[in-house]
């Protein structure tokens, strides 16, 4: 490759001097004269246009539907550590997410650190379940603090379902026939997705390590739902019964679609993505 073709030069901004996130859709990304270019049909958040990407100062494009991207593009973001995700509208799903190669492995090996020593290990998990649910609990057993959100998230659900005015009679799922349970239990299906997607996100622009979690531990995602969880009482079910809602004065439109616009619009006001890397630093005490 020769030096200085299409802008690969070695020099680097490092993330925690970029600007995070940018999501880009319907439309192209490619190399212009050595510069990223995202000409766009517009949409919700960005007119129709060419657009030049400073992606040296960007941690993670997020490219959405209708949208495509050269060769060229990923070698100039390779080079520069400007990560790619192929993600859903407004990012309730997570197609690709593959690593950024940040500036340093800090919090996968204080990550990896943490999970290795069992006592350091529940300690975590007790500071996940103490944001969760508001306090720091006493108990030594991870199997103990697990029946205690259980049976804490049942009054949960029953307060946010009265609060939005939909019938709840208990959250049930069944893994090989999801669609047959009743309208609030497939959004909270559909908003858990989303918020998922959401986590995968925040734990790609982290370098965090996806398969090693505190609470979840089967799931080679387990970190990833150790972190969608936190925000459940606050985004997954307000998302899922506001969804039940508008599906009931709009029934020709999918549940899973209202699901995912409701989702789209929290994200945004929230600043969910954002919020969830800052928690991940703040579990790690990375800064």
């Amino acid at each position: 490759m020769l030096k200085g073709r299409l802008g690969l030069e070695t020099a680097r901004v490092p993330h925690a001097d970029r600007h995070g996130l940018i999501g880009l859709s319907r439309g192209a990304l490619t190399v212009e004269r050595g510069c990223l270019r995202f000409a766009t049909a517009g949409g919700p958040d960005l007119p129709a246009g060419c657009y030049d990407i400073p992606y040296q100062g960007i941690s993670l494009i997020l490219l959405g539907p209708g949208s495509t991207v050269s060769h060229d593009a990923l070698r100039l973001m390779a080079r520069h550590g400007t990560g790619l995700a192929a993600v859903g509208d407004d990012g309730v799903r997570a197609y690709t997410a593959p690593p950024l190669g940040a500036d340093d492995s800090v919090i996968a090996r204080r990550q990896a650190r943490v999970w290795a020593d069992t006592d350091a290990r529940l300690s975590i998990a007790r500071r996940l379940y103490a944001w969760r649910l508001g306090e720091v609990l006493p108990h030594q057993d991870i199997a103990v603090l697990r029946g205690i959100e259980g049976a804490r998230m049942k009054e949960t659900y029953r307060l946010i379902a009265k609060r939005y005015g939909v019938v709840w009679d208990g959250r049930r799922y069944d893994r090989a026939n999801p669609n047959a349970a009743d309208a609030p239990n497939q959004a909270i299906n559909h908003a858990a997705t989303a918020v998922e997607a959401a986590a995968a996100l925040a734990v790609a622009a982290t370098a965090a390590v996806p398969q090693l979690g505190f609470i979840h531990e089967d799931s080679a995602n387990a970190f990833t739902l150790d972190i969608a969880d936190l925000y459940r009482d606050q985004m997954t079910l307000p998302i899922a019964f506001q969804a039940v809602k508008a599906a009931e004065k709009e029934p020709t439109v999918p549940l899973e679609r209202h699901v995912r616009r409701i989702a789209g619009r929290a994200f945004r006001d929230d600043g969910l993505i954002p919020a969830m890397i800052d928690r991940i630093k703040s579990l790690f005490d990375a800064a």
